[in-house]
């Protein structure tokens, strides 16, 4: 428990600051640190020839987003399947399969970092750099850009209309990322993978070495070697950013269940704060951002709460239920951390979309995976950096509608009303989650042949199920007993991951551009007033019945389930 509060009260405590300043960033506003950072910033203004000045409308805006992505997209994908060829490759790794690689640059592009690879056997230390760590850096600070633009447009725009096309001026996608990247996200990485290097967390270019089994006489299992190669690189810098930017994909397989990846008590506090520190960070920084103190309180107020039920299930669950000593579900645990610092980091990890791990999620006990599953279908605890805040806006909108619908009044937000047009675009949204979901799910149950299950059970219903959701969440934790380095599951995971990512962004930045374009009300003593304790419940409220219920039979058949029958097994 103490440790627990530690995390909480350390990660509130560095990303009260931080979002402060991170307003200042988005803002644009002069900073004493301009003319450190003006040069960078003005070099990539004048590669990419936009002028950080000139707003943009929110078709613009998205329209360069879905650019930037499709540009990096491709080449991305190039190096992987052309990384044998390339430099900065000791280990002589191969090059990728076309649909491996389309489904790791889908996945990375995505923010999810799901991976159905071994980074430290089938990557080159050029494509973990250059293709890792740059997406890995770069894609939180697009999904911050586009919720700051939505807030924008939530209160009318910034001060000129983009283009005189009467949409409201959203702001400048090029100068938010550039801005976001270079004054907020490279300093924090830097910082955290110093000091993961003096845990001893490595970090450098030479080829790993070659260790002797104490057994000199005994063969590594299933191969011909009798030496073992130890795979190394700049494990550091990748560790850093993907805890920081709700990443996740490890260097290692096993990610932060590795003890080169994770070797201290101290790393492990470290990476643990670092999962929720930047989502934390950006809703402290909505008030300065928008002027609205209260609306920060209640969002945080909101997510505290869930967090906190949320973290003390899968504790309970892990350390405390019944199913708490069977001895079945220690495998897959790493010892050095127990079990109730194996349930933190599977919880929060799973509140953000960072899915990194320090103990395989395929070895929780049932009730613990119902959990960690429940967290992804909500997506908007905490959310990832940017995204996790815009899941959130949808579910406050819905909230309003439904709110005005109970006590008789106009829905409006901020003195703008919410009306048909926007409400079927939110409906879309909430439909497409359990239609794709769902639907992948049962299909590839269907078929046998193709599921790739290694539990015929509930636990296999529960494997394919925590798959979908973790790619359409763009979180990438999964059950690990899964056999899903298969066509099937790399194109079909690659469809699921953008479905769950440029809709979730993109569709709550229209309705926001929608709602711009009406006259604002003055509030009155008719006015909703959203940002009270009363409010906060019901959106929470509208939160379970939109997620939690309308996925209870797949939850029934499987975590449900694997829970009952291991207690009656018990008995």
């Amino acid at each position: 428990m103490t440790e627990i509060l530690l995390v909480f009260a350390l990660a509130i405590g560095l990303a009260w600051p931080l979002g402060h300043y991170l307003a200042k960033v988005m803002r644009g506003a002069p900073m004493p640190g301009d003319r450190l950072f003006g040069w960078p910033e003005k070099s990539v203004y004048k590669l990419l020839g936009t002028d950080p000045r000139r707003g943009m409308s929110w078709r613009g805006y998205a329209k360069a987003f879905l650019l930037s992505n499709l540009a990096v997209g491709v080449l991305v994908w190039l190096l992987f399947m052309t990384q044998a060829w390339l430099p900065l490759n000791p280990d002589a790794v191969p090059n990728m399969r076309w649909d491996l690689a389309l489904h790791t640059m889908v996945s990375f592009l995505t923010n999810t970092n799901q991976q159905h690879y071994s980074g430290q056997a089938q990557l080159s230390y050029l494509s973990q750099m250059v293709g890792i760590v740059g997406l890995q850096v770069v894609t939180p600070m697009m999904g911050l850009a586009l919720v700051v633009a939505t807030l924008r447009a939530l209160f009318g725009g910034k001060e000129k209309n983009a283009h005189d096309t009467g949409e409201a001026n959203v702001g400048n996608y090029w100068a938010d990322v550039t801005r976001a990247t270079v004054r907020f996200m490279l300093p924090l990485c830097l910082l955290w993978s110093v000091l993961l290097t003096s845990q001893g967390v490595p970090s450098t270019l030479a080829a790993g070495p070659t260790a002797t089994p104490i057994d000199a006489s005994a063969q590594m299992a299933n191969t011909q070697m009798v030496n073992q190669k130890i795979p190394l690189g700049p494990v550091a810098a990748m560790v850093a950013v993907k805890q920081l930017g709700t990443n996740g994909g490890g260097w290692y397989g096993p990610n932060s269940a590795v003890p080169l990846e994770n070797p201290t008590p101290f790393s492990n506090l470290l990476e643990v704060v670092g999962i929720i520190l930047i989502p934390l960070a950006v809703v402290f920084m909505v008030g300065p951002l928008v002027g609205r103190r209260k609306l920060t309180a209640m969002v945080f107020g909101s997510m505290l709460l869930m967090s906190a039920a949320s973290t003390g299930l899968a504790v309970w669950s892990e350390a405390h239920s019944a199913t708490a000593s069977d001895a079945a579900l220690m495998e897959g645990k790493e010892v050095r951390f127990g079990a109730e610092a194996s349930a933190l980091w599977a919880s929060v990890t799973t509140q953000t979309s960072n899915g990194s791990v320090n103990a395989m999620h395929d070895s929780l006990a049932p009730l613990t995976g119902l959990d960690t599953l429940v967290n992804m279908l909500v997506n908007a605890i905490w959310g990832g950096i940017g995204c996790g805040l815009q899941q959130f806006l949808v579910y406050l909108l819905l909230s309003v509608f439904l709110a005005g619908l109970m006590t008789g009044r106009t829905p409006e937000l901020f003195g703008r009303k919410i009306e048909a047009p926007e409400v079927k675009l939110l409906a879309l949204l909430v439909l497409l989650q359990p239609l794709v979901v769902l639907g992948f799910t049962a299909l590839t149950l269907a078929i046998p042949s193709i599921t790739g299950n290694s539990n015929p059970g509930f636990h296999g219903i529960s494997q394919v199920f925590y798959e979908y959701t973790s790619a359409y969440a763009n979180n990438g934790s999964g059950f690990e007993g899964l056999g899903d380095a298969t066509y099937w599951w790399n194109l079909s995971c690659s469809v699921v991951l953008a479905l769950g990512r440029y809709p979730a962004l993109i569709v709550p930045l229209a309705v926001a551009a929608s709602m711009a374009r009406k006259r604002p009300a003055p509030e009155s003593t008719g006015s909703l007033h959203v940002e009270t304790p009363t409010f906060a419940l019901t959106l929470i409220a509208v939160v379970a019945i939109l997620t939690v219920l309308q996925f209870m039979p797949a939850l029934v058949l499987g975590p449900i389930a694997d829970h009952l029958s291991l207690t009656a097994m018990a008995h």
